[in-house]
């Protein structure tokens, strides 16, 4: 059931968003000239996949966890996709490929060996990762590693279609506060 929810509202979001999409990669053409970012994350069963979002932090920017970048890196749009949240939407093509889902624990960078372990222990990987979930909307972070997989495994254990809708309604209206930037 929470496949075909993932795949009926990607489709509607990529549909409604598309002019805003379009906007949106303009305006970061104009910054960067690469207005997309494209990363390997761990996914489901800890198969790799290349997880899509609009570019917030500079072109020479190490690939790193976000809470390890320094706010110096953030570009002027950036900073206003990240607070109001619309770097995620073309994630919603990842969704709508089956590498994700739009409720479930973030995706990592597999250079995140401590959040790998911790997830593993827990039995995260066993469901697709997402765009938003409990603890995204908790303000739990990547810098929390122990604490990010409890509240992973504690979503996973628990997830009705309410939370999965609740998560979503909370994540649109900016419940959250999203990865800590150094700085």
């Amino acid at each position: 059931m929470i496949r075909v929810l993932d795949v009926v509202l990607a489709l509607v979001g990529l549909v409604v968003a598309a002019p805003l999409m379009a906007v949106l990669w303009v305006l970061g053409w104009m910054e960067s000239r690469s207005p997309v970012f494209r990363q390997e994350r761990v996914g489901r069963y800890q198969r790799m996949f290349t997880l899509v979002k609009f570019r917030t932090m500079r072109l020479d920017t190490a690939s790193v966890a976000t809470h390890l970048a320094e706010s110096s890196s953030v570009t002027r749009l950036g900073g206003f996709l990240r607070k109001t949240k619309l770097d995620e939407l073309p994630q919603l093509w990842n969704v709508l490929r089956g590498e994700m889902s739009l409720v479930g624990p973030r995706p990592c960078l597999p250079s995140q060996v401590e959040l790998i372990a911790a997830r593993e222990a827990r039995g995260v990987f066993a469901v697709r990762p997402g765009i938003t979930g409990l603890a995204q909307v908790n303000g739990v972070d990547m810098s929390d590693p122990e604490r990010l997989a409890e509240m992973d495994a504690a979503m996973i254990g628990s997830l009705t279609l309410r939370d999965y809708f609740r998560y979503l309604v909370l994540t649109v209206t900016g419940k959250g506060s999203g990865d800590r930037i150094r700085g």
